[in-house]
């Protein structure tokens, strides 16, 4: 190997040399080099380093499926793009239709295409030698000699061309279009590549470009230094080492308003669009010819990788992939990732330096895992987030080994996260502060009115205080027995209705008390409405928290006397850990009250699509598991047995355990004659929730394609793609196993012929396994 001959630098220069090594190894993106990169043209296809500690490579393409490697590497079921051949690698990058890496063991250069093709695909004057770096571009790679595990090790570029024959046939030989006499004398710090040239970052400074169409990208004198580059077909974008900034050059859709003001740690480029992860929150941002509106929202990433239309990315809670589009168009592609955690970054030895930290692989509680890297002396150094996303504070900050952690503003307890949240909180989160303050100038308000009615009656009618006994004061009674209470002086033409035989103890409440709890039925105690009335939160007097359902007029009118009672008296008999309990109720005024047990942490629906804090894979199951229990004692334990008929995810509450509870299921009625349909109906319902929670989507979302959940998840679960259906915004767990038995268990339910549905106490049996095996942990 040619010894590379380099002059003294200055210490200051030495500093800032070191500085732009360390992070110019974010970028990843077509034809640069990191964790992740992507193949362009109709045969792309998509490659990661996994996060086993072997640093072995996962593949994925368009309408294939890739399941978790189980050898040295991992490639898609599709045959065309599975070879056992693909040894561990330290970096890859992705020209058209081919990729190529440094091999993790020896710093040699190995490409390959979806075909399969291997080091067939590196000259063989070059495969012997020792790289530091390598970019591909759409015909050729360039790679820097050196050997990828020296900290400063900096050397000359070689060049070579990748030609493509018929039948996705390719073969390489040494460049001649790529040889430049300039390049070829300078000491290259990082490569990239494009279509018909390369550019480098120069040891001393500045960018050099070479090729028969470096010439359009007009970079010729440039000296700025650049933390990291990009280059598209036609373009290049880089990241200013001074103002963070990105700029670019050269032609094309990719370079349509590309951001002002947006500091930048990594970039990737497709065929027309430009990608790239924020310093502040590690979010995406995109320009170009792109369609915004399919990037992952409060997500952080920590590498990404384009190909023509698609970009996909390794998220840094988890390490999971994600992948979103360049226009609407590409929607309908099948290019799902496998469900296998992939590394963070590119393994380097030394110390990371101010800004970054060591990524932990203790994190992954993998008892066997120490390192994502295959020798112990290695590390890999990613970017500190400045902020959180979107509804999340910083509830620590980065440091050595592990980053800031982001934790939901729906857990801020103190003053520290109030401004941050405040800022960043959705509508309804400050709809609910506005109540606050409302309820709290109210109270106030009251009290001072209070206190001077108070001050006139002691004044001014002292010889009419009448005292009577008991006044307003609640009343127990056994259920067994009709209690009498007294009447008010207002002449009630509804008196209370007695309260049904039940056992138990049943509280009778009176209106006034119920009026005081919930600050006169205002809107700001709301908690939701549905077809029978509103639901308030409430405060008694002596100090417990309840649930007040309020019907409304229509109710009433459709409602008598009689029937009400029927329906207390059967309430009264349902007793159940998995069910909102009813607690009491009142019936004075013409008012129909019942007063139920508070949940503290609101509705599925809320965690799953409200912004609410998430909710992890043990709890999600946990919670379907209860739900069921709850449905399957109102089908076979409640006599007469309750059909629901409004089993969704908003009627399936949290209690202050977190543990779920069946709420506002109606009552069969005498004219229910077909018990066991109305069941069917119960389970179907159910499936649709438990596709809410393994997917997160809501049951029917118009902004999705098809709108509806059964239609789109149901299909793949049959064709046994189960994966691609995991809510990839909660942490992966390493056994998706109980994830896609869940699956399962929604596709029994939701069958078109009710005859194969199976019942709720078979539907809670497979539940209650899954969380026994505690597999999901």
């Amino acid at each position: 190997m040619t010894k590379i001959q380099r002059r003294p630098l200055s210490g200051f220069f030495f500093f800032l040399l070191l500085l732009l090594v360390t992070l110019i190894e974010l970028s990843s993106g077509f034809g640069s080099m990191g964790p992740i990169s992507a193949a362009f043209g109709v045969d792309a296809f998509f490659c990661a380093i996994d996060a086993s500690g072997k640093q072995a490579v996962i593949c994925w393409g368009k309408n294939t499926t890739t399941t978790s490697a189980t050898s040295s590497s991992s490639w898609s079921s599709n045959p065309s793009l599975y070879s056992s051949q693909i040894p561990p690698m330290a970096a890859l990058s992705g020209g058209y239709g081919f990729l190529c890496g440094i091999l993790a063991n020896t710093s040699q250069a190995f490409c390959w295409n979806s075909n399969g093709s291997s080091s067939d695909l590196v000259p063989s004057i070059f495969q012997s030698t020792s790289y530091s770096h390598i970019s591909a571009g759409k015909n050729h790679v360039c790679a820097i000699r050196g050997s990828y595990y020296s900290d400063n090790d900096l050397g000359l570029v070689d060049c070579w061309d990748i030609v493509r024959k018929s039948n996705n046939i390719f073969s390489s030989k040494q460049s001649t279009l790529f040889y430049d006499h300039i390049a070829s004398t300078l000491v290259f710090k990082k490569v990239v590549s494009g279509e018909g040239f390369s550019c480098g970052v120069v040891r001393e400074g500045g960018i050099a470009c070479w090729g028969p169409n470096s010439a359009s990208l007009r970079v010729s004198g440039l000296s700025e230094n650049f933390v990291t580059l990009a280059s598209g077909i036609g373009s290049l974008c880089g990241v200013s080492q001074v103002s963070r900034e990105v700029k670019c050059w050269g032609n094309g859709n990719s370079l349509l308003s590309p951001p002002i003001g947006t500091h930048f740690v990594s970039l990737a480029a497709g065929a027309e669009h430009f990608c790239g992860i924020r310093e502040d929150n590690h979010g995406i941002e995109c320009w170009g010819s792109f369609n915004s509106s399919s990037i992952p929202k409060g997500s952080g990433f920590l590498a990404i990788a384009s190909s023509d239309f698609i970009t996909c990315g390794i998220r840094e809670d988890d390490l999971v992939l994600d992948c979103w589009f360049a226009n609407v168009s590409t929607l309908q592609l099948d290019y799902d990732p496998p469900l296998q955690l992939c590394s963070p970054g590119l393994c380097t030895p030394g110390s990371c330096g101010e800004g970054k930290f060591a990524f932990n692989a203790s994190i992954l509680n993998e008892p066997d895992l120490t390192s994502l890297c295959v020798r112990k002396d290695l590390k890999i150094c990613s970017p500190c987030g400045l902020n959180c996303s979107d509804g999340f504070f910083p509830s620590s900050s980065c440091s050595e080994n592990a980053d800031r952690v982001c934790t939901a503003c729906s857990l801020c307890q103190n003053s520290s996260c109030w401004d941050v949240c405040k800022l960043q909180s959705s509508p309804e989160v400050e709809r609910k502060h506005d109540h606050q303050l409302h309820r709290l100038v109210l109270i106030i308000v009251s009290s001072a009115l209070g206190f001077i009615l108070i001050v006139i009656g002691w004044c001014l009618l002292p010889r009419l205080i009448v005292t009577k006994n008991d006044e307003g004061k609640k009343q127990f009674a056994f259920c067994i027995g009709k209690p009498e209470l007294e009447k008010d002086n207002n002449n009630d033409s509804h008196p209370p209705i007695p309260t049904p035989p039940c056992p138990g103890i049943a509280q009778v409440f009176r209106l006034s008390e119920l009026k005081d709890a919930t600050n006169g039925f205002k809107e700001f105690n709301e908690l939701g409405r549905g077809s029978y009335g509103f639901v308030y939160k409430a405060a008694l007097g002596d100090g417990r928290q309840v649930a007040v359902k309020r019907a409304n007029a229509a109710t009433i009118i459709h409602t008598n006397s009689r029937e009400f009672e029927m329906e207390l008296e059967i309430l009264c008999n349902i007793r159940h850990s998995n069910i909102v309990n009813l607690l009491g109720y009142c019936a004075e005024m013409g008012e129909r009250l019942l007063v139920y047990e508070f949940m503290p942490h609101g509705t599925l629906h809320d965690h799953l699509h409200g912004g609410l804090s998430p909710l992890n894979w043990s709890l999600r199951l946990k919670i379907a598991m209860q739900a069921s229990k709850g449905l399957e004692y109102l089908h076979n334990k409640v006599v007469p047995p309750i059909v629901h008929r409004d089993v969704k995810s908003s009627n399936i509450l949290l209690d202050a355990d977190w543990g779920a509870r069946i709420a506002d299921f109606g009552l069969l009625t005498p004219n229910d004659r077909d018990l066991n349909r109305d069941m069917k109906g119960d389970i179907y319902d159910f499936g649709i929730v438990l596709l809410e929670i393994l997917s997160g989507r809501k049951a029917f979302d118009r902004d999705c394609t098809p709108p509806s959940i059964v239609d789109w998840a149901v299909p793949v679960i049959r064709k046994g793609k189960a994966a691609v259906l995991i809510d990839r915004y909660v942490a992966l767990p390493r056994n998706v196993e109980p994830l896609l038995k869940l699956a399962d268990v929604a596709e029994s339910a939701l069958r078109e012929n009710p005859g194969d549905h199976p019942t709720m106490s078979d539907v809670a049996a497979s539940l209650e396994q899954l969380v026994k095996d505690g597999l999901i942990l």
